[in-house]
């Protein structure tokens, strides 16, 4: 197929990268295994920046539909089993409307430089810091979830706003950031040292590992997050409406 861009249409450039990539996908040739054009190829046959062209490419690979990887390129993912939900909130959200009372353990904040996936998906250089907030919460009982959240300076974030009230309400309220979009990827792990620790479980244990992405209106990266639930102690609830 001829890949094309319309560079007069209202559609932003980088949604119209996303929906040819999603073309290209279902391409047979490109579901038997080869290689997508690079992306300095790719984006100089559309006519727009790579950095544009990175931000629909950056989309699939955390939806699961690419992989792509250093040396070998950018390749379509093979099939897995994967479950979105229409509705997401956040934590203290969650667990308020099912009626659990919720103890913070541990709280941190600090300012950390990302590694390449975190920086990639910000679309940010790695020399530029970014907040990193880590929460452990659980039941009164003990903790149950182990969480890292990391957020595009863009939001700015201080580190001194108050963390214990629901995120999403207090960056569209004190940052004017509305998160609108959230990205999921669900699948079990075994804890090492570090997660057993701090879940109070034997290493080797079962874990449910949670990657949300989150992005603003825009579609703009907002939080990269991170989440270990015991799983003895959560059940992630899918729904959808056809």
């Amino acid at each position: 197929m001829r890949y094309t861009i319309d560079h007069k249409s209202p559609v932003p450039l980088h949604a119209q990268a996303e929906q040819l990539l999603r073309q290209m996908i279902e391409e047979e040739v490109y579901q038997n295994g080869k290689v997508f054009p690079n992306e300095i190829e790719l984006a100089k046959k559309l006519a727009i920046s790579r950095s544009t062209l990175r931000q629909a490419i950056n989309k699939l690979v955390f939806e699961g539909l690419l992989v792509r990887r250093k040396r070998t390129g950018t390749k379509v993912a093979k099939s897995v089993v994967s479950s979105k939900s229409n509705n997401w909130l956040s934590f203290s959200q969650e667990m308020k409307l099912r009626g659990i009372t919720i103890k913070n353990f541990e709280s941190n904040i600090s300012w950390v430089h990302p590694d390449e996936e975190i920086a990639d998906f910000f679309e940010i250089k790695s020399e530029r810091k970014v907040l990193k907030m880590e929460k452990l919460r659980g039941k009164p009982e003990g903790p149950f979830v182990y969480f890292v959240s990391y957020f595009h300076p863009r939001v700015g974030l201080t580190g001194e706003e108050d963390f214990t009230q629901p995120l999403y309400e207090m960056l569209e309220h004190e940052h004017s950031v509305v998160a609108t979009l959230s990205k999921e990827e669900i699948s079990a792990i075994a804890a090492d040292e570090f997660i057993a620790d701090k879940l109070h479980i034997s290493v080797g244990s079962p874990v449910l590992f949670r990657k949300r992405f989150v992005y603003d209106h825009g579609e703009r990266p907002i939080e990269y997050n991170l989440g270990f639930y015991k799983a003895d102690s959560f059940v992630y609830t899918v729904e959808s409406l056809r």
